[in-house]
């Protein structure tokens, strides 16, 4: 199982994630953030295999990809 974390108040809204989910599992929240920016969030019930790419992508490193074992 994998759980992908997303530190809203590290996220800038860069969107520098988004188009490397091979299941377009990313967008762009509705809320903001403390600082007052967008930040993206993980679409709840869409599927994540785990690859990173998001998290690798992030310059802020506000992504985590947490696998169970």
């Amino acid at each position: 199982m994998v759980t992908v974390k997303i530190n809203k108040n590290l996220c800038k809204g860069c969107e520098l994630c988004i188009p490397f989910c091979p299941y377009d599992s990313l967008a762009m929240d509705d809320t903001l953030n403390a600082y007052g920016l967008q930040p993206v969030y993980f679409k709840e019930g869409h599927p994540c295999n785990g690859c990173r790419n998001c998290a690798i992508m992030c310059p802020e490193a506000a992504i985590e990809i947490v696998t169970a074992q």
